[in-house]
């Protein structure tokens, strides 16, 4: 059900910005670690969409 996708795109279907949706994934940063996200990659994973979809109900 989800794909990988780039930060920007996942910002957009949240309806934020991209700065708003960097600070939302410095609250999240040690999740994403455990979910092999670097903090300064571009593409996120399926697993850290999925995390991310329900934590702050974004709809795709």
């Amino acid at each position: 059900m989800y794909r990988a996708m780039y930060k920007s795109e996942l910002a957009e279907a949240a309806g934020v910005s991209r700065s708003t949706f960097r600070r939302w994934l410095q609250s999240d940063q040690k999740k994403l670690a455990q979910l092999g996200i670097a903090r300064h990659a571009k593409l996120l994973s399926p697993a850290a969409i999925k995390y991310l979809c329900e934590k702050y109900v974004i709809e795709l």
